[in-house]
């Protein structure tokens, strides 16, 4: 690196952020990575209580970038999907779909699982120990951008420290509110769902087996992910409860007895008998979408161009999505001598992205829409929609390619190929 100038500055290190610095730094671009926070705070156990759901060519970056060695200990793997309905009872509809992990399976594969589960904060640890490794990366941290300049020749962004970073590219992976989303002038769509995502931990008597089940109560889904047996071995889930936003407030505010019995009405006795353990969080949910992905010498990624509803489990998926193209188009550029921040450089990756990242938009957004509600005729209607999938082989098989990552125009990063 030359002094405070670098091919690309990349704003957030969270999932995304930390994801982007490293295989940009690794295919070879002299690379800063930004954060307000101290670095090691990101790896708290209790920093935010989530898991993620890490798709099967999404897992397939990680390998090739050398985190998923780390990693592989540490995730459950996602075998079957169950989804139904559910009345306020929690108790499921005898319709349903399920997915399992062996249909995707094309002549001469060997069946791989469709995703697999991972706490947040190894996922973070992992990350920033190969960041810290990785020679193209400095991590600047903590500090924070106070003013960012960019013209067509560079971008120049002032910190709170005093240090001034030069950049050909700056990078904004902040989430969905981040600051230079705003500053560029890029619009965005945005809406809440007037809903709120509870996130905890759940122990049951019986082993999940790898199964994922996701029940649509009148209030939202209910997403139950397998998590790795805990450290005493006992059985684990992930637990994702989306309600709406009014009634959260007062679920939460109940003592321990009484949150357990309306968390086990809704979680049921498939798994036998079972209790939340450790603290509860809760997160707003909403839907914004950037107008474009895309302006001089900025590009956004991940949460920044596209925040979804947590119902397919794919918003982190996409982001991953998101960083392998940058990575390729930006290798491709300077390989031909190219100006990796000029704009058609970036349009070149606005285009990958764009119309995959709207299908998803659209898709969650419909499907929230259609189960979040207790309509008589519509849930008889979404009933019989998931048994007549639930019959059709075909269509079985499409969505969990789909689910896995494995359709459309894939980067070399998500095929495990390095750029």
């Amino acid at each position: 690196m030359d002094g405070d100038r670098f091919d690309l500055a990349v704003v957030g290190a969270g999932l995304n952020g930390s994801l982007l610095a490293l295989a940009a730094a690794q295919a070879g671009l002299d690379t800063a990575l930004i954060d307000r926070q101290a670095l090691g705070a990101l790896t708290n156990a209790g920093f935010d209580g989530r898991t993620t759901a890490i798709a099967y060519t999404s897992q397939r970056l990680f390998a090739a970038l050398g985190v998923w060695a780390e990693l592989e200990a540490k995730a459950e793997p996602i075998l079957d999907i169950r989804i139904s309905d559910a009345g306020h009872d929690g108790k499921p509809s005898p319709l349903f779909l399920h997915f399992d992990h062996r249909e995707a399976v094309a002549a001469g594969e060997t069946a791989a699982p469709m995703g697999w589960i991972v706490e947040n904060r190894f996922l973070r640890a992992a990350l920033l120990r190969r960041l810290a490794d990785c020679r193209q990366v400095e991590l600047v941290a903590p500090d924070e951008v106070l003013e960012t300049r960019r013209d067509d020749h560079r971008a120049e962004l002032a910190l709170k420290s005093g240090r001034r970073i030069g950049a050909r590219l700056v990078a904004s992976a902040e989430g969905r509110f981040g600051a230079m989303r705003e500053e560029a002038g890029i619009g965005a769509r945005a809406w809440s769902y007037e809903q709120i995502a509870i996130v905890l931990v759940a122990c049951h008597e019986r082993p999940h087996h790898g199964v994922a089940q996701e029940k649509f109560l009148p209030g939202g889904p209910f997403a139950i992910l397998p998590m790795r047996d805990g450290e005493a071995g006992e059985h684990r889930s992930s637990i994702v409860w989306t309600e709406r936003a009014d009634l959260a407030p007062r679920l939460l505010a109940l003592d321990a007895p009484r949150f357990q019995a309306e968390f086990a009405r809704r979680f049921g006795d498939h798994l036998g008998r079972v209790a939340p353990v450790g603290p509860r969080w809760w997160y707003p949910l909403g839907l914004v979408h950037a107008d474009r992905y895309v302006e001089t010498r900025l590009v956004l990624v991940g949460d920044a161009a596209h925040g979804i509803h947590p119902i397919a489990g794919q918003g982190y998926n996409l982001g991953v999505r998101d960083i392998a193209a940058l990575v390729e188009v930006l290798i491709d550029g300077k390989r031909l001598g190219l100006d990796i921040g000029a704009s058609d450089t970036l349009e070149r990756y606005a285009q990958w992205r764009r119309a995959d990242n709207l299908a998803m938009v659209a898709a969650t957004d419909l499907l929230n829409r259609l189960f979040s509600n207790d309509i008589k005729p519509i849930r008889l209607a979404r009933d019989l929609g998931l048994a007549a999938v639930n019959r059709v082989p075909p269509l079985r098989r499409f969505f969990v390619r789909h689910a896995m990552g494995l359709v459309g125009d894939l980067p070399k990063l998500i095929r495990g190929e390095r750029p």
